[in-house]
């Protein structure tokens, strides 16, 4: 094996990640563990190879506030480290270092948050889940990961999930 740089395929494609060593910290934004588990083994199988660290992220959203009142949070602070909380050993299943951690960002700005975040710890990589929806849609509102590629100052890998079917059940 001297002499061989590792290289971890992403599923469902021809596409491999180089093993030069320079993404030792991966950043992996979760919204649910379920809509995650197929980025959760890209990431982890990612990180494994480079012998890095990973960061599990659930984004708090709020809507902004109305005149004379607060922000309004669809979760508590609970729910929210729950998310990223549940993922943990999952990661340490597959004997990682890893670490979680909530941000609060106001909806519609959850890409510039990721972005920020990554940038703040100093993220090597950002792999998200691509989740399905229309072209339409993509085309006026723009996706998330999209969002979050064009902003972020590191590469953004974006997984698309298998089909339900075809996953294991969680738990």
């Amino acid at each position: 094996m001297h002499g061989l740089e590792p290289r971890v395929a992403v599923p469902g494609s021809d596409a491999l990640i180089s093993g030069d060593g320079s993404f030792r910290r991966i950043l992996v934004p979760i919204r649910t563990v379920r809509d995650a588990v197929d980025t959760l083994d890209v990431a982890a199988r990612a990180c494994s190879s480079m012998k890095g660290m990973l960061r599990l992220v659930h984004v708090r959203v709020f809507d902004p506030p109305m005149r004379g009142t607060g922000r309004f949070y669809p979760e508590t602070v609970a729910q929210a480290a729950a998310v990223a909380d549940e993922a943990l050993p999952l990661m340490w299943g597959y004997g990682l270092v890893a670490s979680t951690s909530v941000i609060e960002a106001q909806r519609g700005e959850i890409a510039s948050a990721i972005a920020r975040h990554a940038a703040a710890w100093r993220a090597d990589l950002i792999v998200m889940t691509r989740r399905p929806s229309s072209a339409f849609w993509r085309f006026v509102m723009g996706s998330i990961p999209d969002q979050v590629m064009r902003q972020a100052a590191c590469p953004v890998l974006a997984v698309h999930p298998k089909s339900a079917r075809k996953r294991p059940a969680l738990g």
